[in-house]
């Protein structure tokens, strides 16, 4: 009885182990298993989020001008931005009241990005680090003889070559002491450092390049190390260079100091009653002749590397991944038509990504003039 028991049991298990190890046909369904979860999809990572990014404007523009020039800027950064990876929920432009005020608030932090000259970055580069060098188109007069400046005939056009620098001008306004300046220069007479010394001069804060750094150079170069500051009657000017061409245009001072196409900006507004504005809102300045006849050159500066667009070392926004994202957002940014409009409120053209050390120049000029 046992070995029956004992061999019927054995063919159970063999019959258990052949049924468990047959193959299932090519074309029976699969048994669904209920028991096993579905992998979860993937959540994509969400943007860095900031809350504001203030921009500064230094005042070489009038303040209304470059404000309403750049009105539309605040959403094209916040597009840009979000295409490369950063959400902003709000991005602020101000104009400094000077060119040392936007460095102070740079250096202290309230203040993300500034558009500094070489000049105000080399002054305040401790505290700031360039990201971007503007181009610009370059003049139609490169000359650095003072008398193919003047006149109608000689009036600039905004049509050269794309160029990484631009020079300052040293202008003779339409007062009385200003026309014998600009006359002995056109005759082709050499100026004295007494005849210099004699002008009333409006110029402006010691950290602005084409405004006082290199016109300080030139008088460097062309008699005896002396500087604007060893001039007898100087008035320095807060507001930037809308002021100057007012002053010029009532014949306050005798000399005015500018960058080279100066005189392209105010062309229209020159000519405007007091009580009107030309098309960027500028006032007008009561002349009834052509500011290329009128406000001559009388010095022409070496050439002086192009404005910065820098960020303060105490944003937020100061790393290298936001840092090249920035660079990225304004570079395509001014290569599109509205951009363009934008930045022409600063004659820039283009953006191309700079280091500190381009302006290594700039440091040695600003030392010079402070020795």
């Amino acid at each position: 009885m046992k070995k029956t028991v004992a061999l019927l049991f054995a063919l159970v298990m063999a019959f258990s182990v052949c049924a468990c190890s047959q193959p299932t046909p090519v074309d029976a369904p699969a048994e669904e298993n209920t028991e096993i979860a579905a992998p979860a999809e993937e959540t994509p990572a969400e943007k860095p989020h900031f809350d504001k990014l203030t921009l500064e404007f230094v005042p070489s523009k009038d303040a209304d001008v470059i404000i309403a020039g750049t009105e539309n800027l605040p959403e094209l950064v916040k597009a840009e931005m979000s295409n490369l990876g950063y959400d902003i929920d709000e991005v602020d432009i101000t104009v400094g009241t000077s060119y040392d005020a936007t460095g102070e608030a740079m250096s202290a932090g309230s203040i993300d990005l500034g558009w500094l000259p070489g000049g105000t970055y080399a002054l305040y580069s401790d505290d700031t680090d360039v990201i971007l060098t503007a181009t610009r188109n370059g003049l139609s007069n490169d000359s650095t003889d003072p008398k193919t400046w003047n006149g109608e005939a000689n009036a600039t056009q905004k049509n050269g070559p794309q160029v990484t620098y631009y020079r300052s001008l040293i202008y003779a306004t339409p007062s009385e002491y200003g026309k014998k300046l600009a006359e002995k220069v056109n005759n082709g007479e050499a100026l004295t450092w007494e005849d210099l010394d004699g002008a009333k001069w409006a110029v402006q804060k010691t950290s602005s390049s084409a405004g006082y750094i290199y016109p300080s150079m030139w008088l460097m170069a062309n008699y005896d190390g002396k500087k604007i500051s060893d001039l007898t009657n100087v008035i320095p000017l807060d507001s930037g260079y809308g002021t100057a061409f007012s002053y010029a245009a009532a014949e306050q001072v005798d000399i005015i100091v500018c960058y080279a196409d100066g005189r392209n900006d105010y062309e229209a507004s020159w000519i405007l009653p007091t009580d009107e504005q030309d098309e960027t809102g500028k006032q007008g300045m009561g002349r009834t002749e052509s500011i290329w006849n009128e406000l001559n050159v009388i010095g022409v500066t070496e050439g002086i590397y192009n404005d910065t667009v820098a960020i303060s070392k105490a944003s937020q926004y100061y790393t290298p991944e936001i840092v090249a994202a920035l660079q990225d957002c304004f570079i395509n940014i001014i290569n599109t038509d509205e951009g363009k409009a934008i930045f022409d409120v600063y004659s820039h053209t283009g953006y191309a990504k700079a280091t500190d050390s381009d302006y290594d120049g700039a440091r040695a000029a600003l030392k010079a003039v402070s020795d």
